[in-house]
């Protein structure tokens, strides 16, 4: 079976509202893992019309995969 490189390790933060969410989604898709639970929304998500790109002076802090608007 052919593997793919994979060269770059890429680490994230989330909350445990965030990681329910994520668990949730993988689980409901049947998905293997983690990892490519995330690739598959980085896939869909890049793929989607119409998102924005971040702005200058933006933070890390500034984006969530769950967003609370009701604080902004």
């Amino acid at each position: 079976m052919g593997e793919l490189s994979r060269g770059e390790r890429l680490q994230i933060m989330l909350s445990s509202e965030e990681l329910r969410a994520l668990n949730t989604w993988r689980f409901a898709k049947r998905m293997p893992s983690r990892a490519s639970a995330i690739r598959e929304l980085l896939r869909r998500g890049l793929a989607a019309e119409g998102f924005l790109e971040a702005e200058a002076g933006q933070h890390s802090k500034d984006f969530s995969v769950l967003r609370d608007d009701a604080a902004r």
